[in-house]
């Protein structure tokens, strides 16, 4: 892996972490602006503990050493949320502005996820 590789890779993966941590929080505070959007989509207020959880502790996974299997599950759970996200947000017709953050955090997923190291990777014996 170059030094550029290994500098993509540690930024996309920052911001991913950040991103998700960030709305992770949000999502379990339950701010007034994250319930009235997840009742737009038309998701239950849970939902927002459910996903709030499981994204604190992706980035717990993205961010620790060693488990490659875990992390290949959390490069998938993230983009699970962020595509699905984008979609739920184009199914009640909101704009731009919505699509911005997960667009972004589907972004730096893939990027974090295809540009990772080696030893972050699961190797041919499966581990």
């Amino acid at each position: 892996m170059t030094k550029t590789q290994k500098i993509i890779y540690w930024v996309a993966t920052v911001w991913l972490a950040l991103g998700m941590l960030s709305t992770g929080i949000v999502q379990l505070l339950k701010l007034k602006e994250e319930v009235d959007m997840i009742t737009k989509l038309g998701y239950p207020v849970y939902f927002l503990t459910i996903i709030g959880v499981w994204k604190v502790l992706g980035v717990v996974a993205i961010l620790v050493p060693k488990f490659p299997l875990l992390k290949e599950w959390t490069y998938a759970g993230f983009f699970f949320a962020m595509s699905g996200a984008l979609f739920s947000h184009l199914a009640v017709g909101d704009g731009a502005k919505e699509f911005f953050g997960p667009a972004l955090l589907l972004v730096l997923t893939f990027v974090s996820w295809y540009i990772r190291p080696a030893e972050r990777k699961i190797n041919s014996a499966g581990l």
